[in-house]
């Protein structure tokens, strides 16, 4: 690319070469001493000042209307958000819901996402967010800063607002006077607190929000464009390669440094401590000069890793705080049948796409740093401490990735962008990391266990309900230097902060643990352990993966011994309209109940509401088995899904879709290999995922709207049905019960050959 940052975002050039300026606010001086909040999320507290509190969506913390819609006086709107787009059509679902507050086309609207030196501070895009906090504020703010203009237009032509109309930012009087908003907007100071309670339209009379309006970020991707950080091009940009250590803990001896500096092309070798980097005039001289460079490096011996046939009895051991989740106690029936269960799961990985990538450039004291981070805001945080540098000196931007999801190691990749251009000031670098350090030095999905144990009635009601797990930290997220991988392997290391669980009703390890459906008599434990073994954080959904399809496995075995339907004995237990909506739908869209099975044939059902805060998922499953292999391929799906007002349905669609795939891939293949010597899932060869033999034949999603109803997150939502379904319909298909994941594959043909 010959301009960078034309290239990856059209919309931003524009805005910065108009020369406007926007501040976005986080501290409001007036309200220092009141008392504040404090809500929990996927990284970091985030503190709410009282004040705000009665704020929608990310108001709370960015109340400011100038923070996230900026007038000029030619009338350009340009709307912010702190969020990023991962993939997932965010970025278009955020766009349609300004477009409709502010009475706009969408395509009259210059949208930028989130920069540290533009955009309000919205922490992370994780956790399925984005909708339930930006588009919230978003709706809420447009709503406001159209209203605001409408009264102003009102006061001009002598009217009442109720009797002026909007289309495409041009408000009109009934005697067909008009007024633009960038005319209206010189009567009216944007730069104000936001209200609790905002004019919002009518959501019978969108005409925006609710359409299958197509993706912004697709295009350039189909078409080969550039599309991601990985293909950015900037004039003078330097290529550099990093050497991470062989394993855990272990420190840098002795390097071939001379050796390397008279290879072709090569600038310079920047070495701190046991960060090791060689800087290169292009890509392919940075590749050839990194592998002659690890080649020639001596290492200390490390740590070693824990052995993997001893993992999960020694998270129960390791496990050393026990935090209760739930204890309740309400009359029920007497317990007549009792049965337990313990399920567990391995360590993942990743597997992004694209290895982690990032471009940094030092110039006139201050660092620029282009990245897939999903919080550029707390990374930023974290490259001015780690740089000696006032956070005003540090500008994270954000551009997509190829392979974004979860706690990858784009931040990693963003550090070692940091110090090696701090090392070459001036000149932009380029950091790309290899395909064997995305997987070696990934931030991997813990370990888990849980048990479960349960009683029947006469009547076959559950009357008592007691759930633990163990599993060690879930979020790792850069709350500090010492979270930065690079950070801690330098001459002076940074500590990283330590790992504590996220509390409910987010919750970590413990996410979905507590079932939503109605149990009299109930009690979940979280058992975590504050050190790992490996390293681990965030990966999407984190612990409800496991637990929604602990719980979802659980209830079919307890339908069974109460000779009940599956799907009649959930509908049992649940008091929550919406969640009976969803279960009601899949099962009709599917036929259930289930024709009689067909050899090598099974079907499933599970449902879950992610976090028991966002979108309502249900699912219906059939699959087929090749016992010979252990292949097991999904031949029909139907899903049905709340998510509150839908804005866009064919985005939500998408993801739906997406996590069936990818919670099919962790549930029935995916295992990190390794050994106590080293990781050993170094490529794609020994990390299996979903082939596309065996990715669902028929996958359809049935969506219920709720026009006005708040916007519920469904990215990570099917995650666990999902596995709860798969894990079902392998029952039904080989009459076993398989409660270690993976399901599939080897551990499936092992099964079958017993």
């Amino acid at each position: 690319m010959s301009d960078q940052t034309a290239d990856i975002d059209k919309g931003r050039r524009r805005f910065l070469t108009s020369g406007a300026l926007v501040v976005s606010f986080s501290l409001f001086p007036a309200i220092k001493a009141m008392a504040q909040q404090v809500i929990a999320d996927e990284g970091a507290a985030v503190h709410v000042a009282k004040a705000t509190e009665a704020l929608a969506g990310s108001l709370k913390t960015n109340p400011f209307l100038d923070a996230w819609i900026k007038i000029d006086p030619a009338g350009k709107v340009t709307v912010y958000t702190g969020k990023v787009e991962l993939g997932t059509g965010v970025r278009t679902a955020l766009l349609q819901i300004a477009a409709e507050e502010l009475a706009m086309a969408p395509s009259l609207i210059t949208f930028l996402t989130a920069d540290t030196g533009a955009s309000p501070d919205e922490g992370l895009t994780a956790g399925s967010h984005t909708m339930a906090d930006s588009g919230s504020a978003l709706l809420n703010a447009a709503a406001q800063v159209r209203g605001l203009l409408v009264d102003a237009a009102a006061e001009r032509f002598g009217v009442s607002s109720s009797a002026l109309s909007v289309h495409d930012a041009i408000i009109k009087a009934p005697d067909g006077r008009t007024m633009t908003y960038g005319e209206a907007v010189g009567a009216v100071d944007l730069h104000r607190m936001a209200t609790p309670a905002s004019p919002l339209k009518d959501p019978a009379t969108f005409v925006t929000i609710g359409t299958s309006l197509p993706r912004l970020d697709i295009p350039a991707k189909v078409t080969g464009g550039p599309s991601y950080v990985q293909d950015m091009f900037m004039p003078d940009m330097l290529h550099a390669r990093v050497v991470l250590p062989p394993v855990y803990e272990a420190r840098l001896m002795q390097t071939n440094t001379s050796d390397i500096l008279e290879m072709p092309g090569v600038v310079k070798v920047i070495r701190n401590g046991s960060m090791l980097a060689v800087v290169a005039k292009n890509e392919w001289q940075a590749v050839q000069a990194q592998r002659a460079l690890a080649a020639g490096c001596q290492w200390s011996a490390g740590r070693a890793l824990p052995d993997p046939a001893a993992v999960h009895r020694d998270l129960q051991q390791i496990a050393t705080e026990h935090i209760e989740i739930a204890n309740t106690h309400n009359a029920a029936g007497t317990a007549l049948k009792t049965l337990s269960a313990t399920y567990t799961k391995r360590y993942m990985l990743h597997g992004s796409i694209g290895p982690s990538c990032s471009v940094a450039q030092f110039k006139d004291g201050t660092m620029t740093v282009w990245t897939h981070s999903q919080g550029v805001y707390p990374l930023r945080d974290a490259l001015a401490e780690m740089l000696s540098l006032q956070k005003d000196k540090v500008r994270c931007i954000h551009v997509e990735g190829s392979g974004c999801y979860g706690h990858n190691g784009a931040d990693d990749a963003a550090a070692h962008a940091a110090l090696i251009a701090h090392e070459m000031a001036g000149q932009p670098v380029r950091v790309q990391w290899t395909r064997e350090q995305e997987h070696t030095w990934d931030h991997y999905t813990p370990a888990m266990v849980t048990e479960v144990k349960a009683s029947l009635d006469a009547t076959g009601s559950i009357v008592d309900w007691n759930y633990a797990l163990w599993s060690s930290s879930h979020n790792e997220r850069i709350v500090n230097a010492g979270r930065l991988m690079p950070a801690q392997l330098l001459e002076k290391p940074f500590v990283p902060a330590p790992s504590a669980p996220m509390v409910q009703p987010e919750g970590g390890g413990d996410r979905n643990a507590i079932p939503l459906y109605a149990l009299p008599n109930m009690h979940v434990m979280n058992n975590f352990s504050p050190t790992m073994p490996l390293h681990t954080s965030a990966m999407r959904s984190l612990g409800a993966h496991m637990n929604v399809f602990s719980i979802e496995s659980f209830m079919d075995e307890l339908s069974a011994a109460a000779g009940a339907d599956p799907v009649a004995f959930r509908l049992k237990h649940m008091q929550d309209p919406r969640a009976r909506d969803v279960i009601r739908l899949a099962a009709e869209k599917f036929g259930w109940p289930r024709a009689p099975r067909k050899t090598n044939h099974g079907v499933g059902f599970a449902f879950g509401k992610y976090k028991n805060l966002m979108a309502y998922v249900a699912i219906a499953v059939e699959i087929s088995v090749v016992r010979e292999t252990g292949q097991v391929i999904l031949e029909r799906a139907e899903v049905a899904v709340d998510s509150g007002q839908i804005v866009n349905p064919d985005g939500i669609r998408n993801q739906i879709e997406g996590g069936v795939i990818q919670s099919a891939s962790w549930t029935l293949y995916e295992e990190l290999k390794f050994d106590t010597a080293r990781i050993r899932s170094f490529d794609w060869s020994s990390y299996p995922i979903l082939r596309f033999s065996a990715v669902p034949r028929s996958l359809n999603v049935h969506l219920i709207n709720r026009p006005g109803a708040p916007f519920l997150g469904a990215a990570e939502a099917s995650m666990g049905p999902t596995a709860g379904a798969l894990g079902n319909a392998l029952f039904d298909a080989t009459g076993k019960r398989l409660r270690d994941m993976p399901l599939g594959g080897d551990n499936l043909r092992r099964q079958s050959d017993a």
